[in-house]
């Protein structure tokens, strides 16, 4: 499956902004996925993951209650709905899938994610 990311960009401290994930190549509906991000100078790090059955959602505690992770599978998409943005939210974001068996999990963890993207830049000024 090959991911491609889209709608980062630049944006002021309290803005909100949803960025994209398209899968081509194979059904969504088949992948755990999730977002993780990068800062410079820091190690990647998770934000958000869905399952494959969108029943399950997870969080990192810096984002939760601001950022939304979705799924459309006819569109082969995921989102990540950011709201009130901080400048320590500025990164580049990256998605990730997991040919996962398991309908109801998605993993905070780098590992088991097979296949990413090559990122979109999000960059929150104060």
């Amino acid at each position: 499956v090959q991911l491609v990311e889209s709608g980062g960009g630049l944006v002021q401290a309290g803005d909100s902004l949803r960025v994209s994930c398209a899968a081509s190549g194979r059904a969504l509906s088949v992948f755990a996925m999730a977002w993780f991000r990068q800062a410079p100078g820091k190690e990647r790090e998770f934000v958000a993951a869905i399952s494959r059955s969108a029943i399950m959602t997870t969080y990192a505690p810096s984002v939760k209650g601001r950022f939304t992770i979705s799924r459309d599978n006819a569109k082969n998409t995921v989102y990540l709905q950011m709201i009130t943005l901080k400048p320590e939210d500025t990164a580049v974001y990256y998605c990730a899938a997991d040919e996962s068996v398991l309908p109801n999990t998605a993993y905070t963890t780098a590992p088991p994610y097979d296949y990413w993207g090559h990122g979109t830049q999000v960059t929150v000024s104060s």
